[in-house]
């Protein structure tokens, strides 16, 4: 395997009480306060989960920081607006620029960083933020290539039993999802044999930016981009491979499979679609499907099928399972039409409660000492994701074995001090 070099984006279930601190449990706190949280990335999914955090879990977004100044003032006004609605203070400092990441690292007003800039730059922001003693909250993917998943891995260790670290899986939160896992893991399927998942997805529409730079351009429109995003089963798919993952209780042993670009005409090099049969122990195989173009009707599911029956977890739409052990989480609901979809990941029905219990367990955790730990996950998941795609790119079988030990690194060329 060859290293890859390119030229050159929930929420109101839980109610709103204050979460209150000791200064033994949150370095930087004082007492009777509010979780601190500043937010590293101020784009629409970023400023989602610091949202929700303020609104689900009574958390405080005290600092803002992003490459570019318009978004972090963008961002700053949108939470001290909602500061003002929730009657707590605002935003304390605002971080721009190439240190911004280092600048709230250090910051005397945070304790805990939301990471959601572009994923490649993921493990080195994670990595500053757990050296700097913050609490943090990483948006997914942890990393695009082998050598960051094993990067963040240590970087996980080095947390561990001193700060929480959490990845933006949030369906493993989601109700509807946590009770029919449960299920089948005490055998409500018998024996799987089989599984699909896809994840069908309209083109992400991005603003142009036509005044500036390349090097700007591309960092803003990230998401088009193969090495700043991961390509779309790394940056997006990854959901529904996380759910297979943790449905298996497993990670994939070997991939085969196609991808491609027909229909994407937008700038950038990400792909259209992705088709893959991964190969899990015990003989299951799972087929996948992906895509992200054009305008695609928005639908995600995973589907498990076992000698007494299947399931079916759609993100809208009827959840449950089907066979000897009938179950079906609440009423039935039809998926909506059209397949309306948000950029930020704002969903509903299946996932209504998704965000708010995931950013209310991060800010517990905190808030309580308990310091969870999401990186094995986090790693594992990123893997399946990369392991998907490095089959299709290459258009031959790939092992997990194989992949691990390619130690495969993807280098961005991108001098991001430049824009100061």
């Amino acid at each position: 395997m060859t290293e890859h070099k390119s030229s050159l984006a929930r929420r109101d279930f839980l109610g709103a009480g204050l979460l209150i601190l000791s200064p033994a449990i949150v370095k930087g706190s004082q007492a009777n306060s509010a979780v601190r949280v500043g937010l590293l990335g101020c784009g629409g999914r970023g400023t989602a989960d610091a949202s929700g955090m303020m609104e689900s879990a009574g958390a405080r977004v005290t600092a803002v920081a992003d490459l570019f100044e318009d978004q972090a003032t963008r961002a700053k006004q949108h939470f001290d607006g909602l500061a003002g609605k929730l009657g707590r203070a605002g935003v304390e400092r605002v971080y721009t620029g190439p240190k911004a990441a280092q600048e709230i690292a250090n910051s005397k007003e945070v304790d805990a960083v939301v990471i959601a800039t572009p994923p490649y730059f993921h493990p080195e922001h994670l990595g500053i933020v757990i050296d700097g003693g913050k609490h943090a909250y990483c948006e997914k993917p942890v990393a695009v290539d082998v050598a960051g998943t094993k990067g963040v891995a240590e970087i996980g260790k080095k947390a561990k039993g001193k700060l929480t670290l959490h990845v933006g899986f949030q369906i493993r939160k989601a109700p509807p999802f946590v009770e029919l896992v449960r299920r089948i893991h005490g055998g409500a399927l018998g024996r799987i044999a089989s599984g699909e998942a896809f994840y069908f997805c309209p083109l992400i529409e991005r603003p142009a930016f036509e005044k500036a730079s390349p090097t700007e351009r591309r960092l803003r429109n990230w998401i088009y981009d193969r090495v700043l995003s991961g390509d779309i089963i790394v940056e997006q798919n990854v959901h529904v491979l996380d759910i297979c993952n943790w449905t298996l209780n497993a990670h994939p042993i070997k991939a085969v499979g196609k991808g491609g670009r027909t229909g994407r005409t937008e700038p950038g090099d990400a792909s259209s679609h992705f088709n893959l049969v991964f190969e899990y122990p015990n003989g299951i195989h799972v087929g996948f499907s992906s895509c992200q173009f054009g305008k695609v009707a928005f639908d995600a599911n995973e589907r498990f099928m076992g000698t007494m029956g299947s399931s079916s977890s759609p993100y809208a739409g009827p959840i449950g399972i089907t066979g000897q052990n009938a179950w079906q989480f609440g009423e039935s609901k039809a998926a909506p039409a059209g397949g309306e979809f948000s950029a930020t990941g704002s969903f509903s029905d299946n996932l209504a409660q998704a965000d708010p219990e995931k950013h209310r367990a991060f800010i517990s955790s905190i808030a309580e000492g308990r310091f969870d730990n999401d990186t094995d996950a986090g790693v594992e998941t990123a893997l399946t994701g990369i392991l998907g795609r490095t089959a299709a790119y290459t258009g031959r079988e790939v092992t997990w074995d194989e992949l691990v030990r390619s130690n495969e690194k993807w280098d961005a060329k991108l001098d991001v001090s430049k824009l100061g």
